[in-house]
């Protein structure tokens, strides 16, 4: 589902249109995953339920609107994958997700921590919605972890309150040093089997590879190390995703909406091994 609200972007906006431009280009994308060999649609159902209800402007109305349209999805057994939209919608979601399932892991790959207090005095934004997510008790601190962040900041301090609330921060710089594959099982370690909500901003990937989104950080992943890094967390109780911050105004040849329906795509193969490996158990 779509979820095109952008007032929570303290930069660029138009990421109100990312879910239109990453449908668009999900067309291209065909059921079959070789690389994890198995056909989505053999194993899972999946719809297009359009887009969550907004109000342009109004960030505490839209996020409400959100939460009482979602909430009843995740109980009749769905898992989300929605599209924004800025981060900002990751607050909403999560009190959907945590009224079904409790407070969960977050596992959130992004250049920023969106752990912020405030900016410009308001306390509801795309910067701060984990920060307000951990306040309302929505995430199981203990077993989350942030990756890739990087970039300039406004002090040392920046990261330490994802680190004093328990969160485990893994910077980019981290992963260049240590590679993906021990980092990717940094995160499965962390995570366990606990049910757990997967954040994905598109600002992650080195605007050489998304150029489309609002706050770009360079010195990032390529789209293929970003690919590499999704994939090799399979396997962890994944109960709702999302994939943010597309602005397709800002998208030269639709590469970071193309990039956004392929971590989509991903995240679908995801519910479809799980589903998979459940139907095994119970022959």
């Amino acid at each position: 589902m779509g979820f095109p609200f952008d007032t929570g972007a303290t930069f660029r906006v138009g990421a109100r249109f990312g879910p239109a431009a990453i449908r668009s280009m999900s067309v291209a994308l065909r059921p079959y995953n070789p690389h994890f060999r198995i056909d989505l649609f053999k194993y899972c159902s999946a719809v297009d339920y359009g887009d969550l209800p907004t109000v342009p402007g109004a960030i505490e109305e839209s996020n409400r609107r959100a939460t009482a349209a979602l909430t009843p999805l995740v109980r009749a057994g769905v898992v989300p994958i929605v599209l924004g939209g800025d981060h900002s919608i990751s607050l909403p979601e999560l009190r959907a997700i945590a009224e079904v399932h409790g407070p969960v892991a977050l596992v959130h790959y992004d250049a920023h921590t969106d752990t912020y207090d405030e900016y410009f005095g308001q306390r509801y934004t795309h910067g701060t919605t984990f920060r307000r997510a951990i306040e309302e008790g929505l995430i199981d601190t203990e077993h989350s972890v942030q990756l890739g962040q990087r970039g300039s900041l406004y002090g040392e301090r920046d990261w330490q309150y994802s680190r004093d609330a328990g969160l485990e921060i893994i910077p980019w710089e981290d992963v260049v040093a240590q590679g993906r594959a021990a980092v990717a099982e940094r995160v499965k370690a962390r995570v366990g089997q606990t049910k757990a909500f997967f954040s994905f901003d598109v600002d992650f990937v080195d605007p050489a590879y998304a150029p489309g989104t609002g706050t770009i950080e360079i010195g990032g992943p390529t789209s293929a190390e970003a690919l590499d890094l999704v994939r090799r967390i399979e396997g962890l109780n994944f109960v709702a995703f999302d994939v943010v911050e597309v602005i397709p105004m800002l998208d030269p040849s639709q590469t970071t909406a193309a990039l956004a329906a392929n971590i989509a795509y991903e995240f679908m193969t995801f519910v479809a091994l799980q589903k998979r490996r459940a139907a095994a158990v119970t022959k």
